[in-house]
């Protein structure tokens, strides 16, 4: 009989210290979160093959490798489709990742995933694209009406006398499209003689831009400036009417200001956009918010970014300044 009571002291204990080691340290506890040596983090990401994406992805995995305790698991690619994206939160949310970064494709279709993140106690930071509620940790992004604002002020200022203009747009159910038209026709009220004859849906692609332009191109002999929401969109859009033989005459505008090869900045300083307008990738900030967050520490709600005019006198600095390659 003594020897039965031993050794169900011994399991008893054994099964506590077992509980004890299965419970993982979360981020609302600073202090079992100081002891963790190595944190999880899932990524999705809305799609890889935008520009601007694919640079936020290269800059976040830069600026986490000053965070050797964070581990940030291969990025998820929703490539577009809200319905993917969904199915990589809960994925991650089964993972019991310590923290999750997402970057929504949709605000509506994401926001029960983020709620369900939310209600496992995972830190959620949304990053560049709201969703429909609150539960969060941070959200990084920049202002994007005030930028297609920015934008639509460039617009009257290049066009005193009025004029037409072509509007290249995101997709139609993302926010940040629904903020840089809201902003731009703000901005156009100034000058009643500037008409934006027509716009488009893009899908935020170079190669989906230049079609439509080739058929505005066909259908009105006088276009003065194409916005587009973002940079390769412009770009494609400037393609084609350089095949026309007509971008001399009509100014190009974008958003993002990448400091790469074929981006916006360098596409200023080669005369190829009028301007652009940079939208911080926030890649900086979401890997500084995971740090704190992980390790106890307070951060603020919402961090809403800046953003610079590249205009061909300050793009080279610009370009020097944003580089990746010359980051610390």
């Amino acid at each position: 009989m003594k020897t039965v009571k031993i050794v169900a002291a011994v399991v008893v204990a054994a099964g506590l210290v077992a509980g004890c080691a299965s419970k993982a340290p979360t981020a609302s506890d600073p202090a079992s979160a100081g002891a963790k040596k190595k944190f999880v983090v899932g990524y999705s990401q809305s799609n890889n093959a935008e520009p601007y994406r694919a640079q936020l992805n290269l800059q976040l995995q830069h600026y986490l490798k000053k965070y050797p305790d964070i581990e940030l698991l291969p990025i998820a690619d929703a490539k577009q489709s809200s319905a993917t994206q969904v199915s990589q939160v809960q994925n991650f949310v089964t993972q019991k990742v310590d923290a999750l970064i997402v970057s929504p494709t949709e605000p509506a279709p994401l926001t029960a995933a983020v709620q369900q993140a939310c209600d496992a106690k995972i830190p959620v930071i949304v990053l560049d694209r709201t969703v429909n509620t609150e539960c969060y940790t941070s959200f990084i992004g920049g202002d994007n009406v005030l930028i297609g604002k920015k934008a639509g002020e460039e617009v009257v200022r290049l066009l005193p006398n009025g004029g037409n203009v072509v509007e290249l747009r995101g997709i139609l159910s993302n926010q940040p499209q629904v903020d840089r038209d809201k902003g731009f026709r703000e901005a156009l009220a100034a000058n009643p003689k500037i008409k934006i004859i027509a716009d488009r849906e893009a899908k935020w692609l170079k190669e989906a831009a230049t079609p439509v332009m080739q058929q505005w191109l066909s259908q009105h002999p006088q276009i003065d400036v194409v916005y587009g929401h973002n940079d390769p969109m412009a770009l494609g859009a400037y393609l084609a009417a350089q095949a026309a033989g007509r971008a001399d005459k009509i100014k190009f505008i974008g958003i993002d200001g990448l400091a790469i090869p074929d981006g916006g900045i360098r596409a200023v300083q080669l005369g190829q956009l009028a301007a652009t307008f940079i939208y911080p990738t926030g890649a900086q900030e979401a890997a500084d918010t995971v740090n704190k967050i992980l390790h106890g520490q307070q951060v603020e709600k919402k961090q809403i970014l800046g953003t610079t005019q590249v205009t061909k006198e300050n793009a080279p600095d610009l370009y020097k300044q944003y580089d990746l390659s010359g980051q610390n």
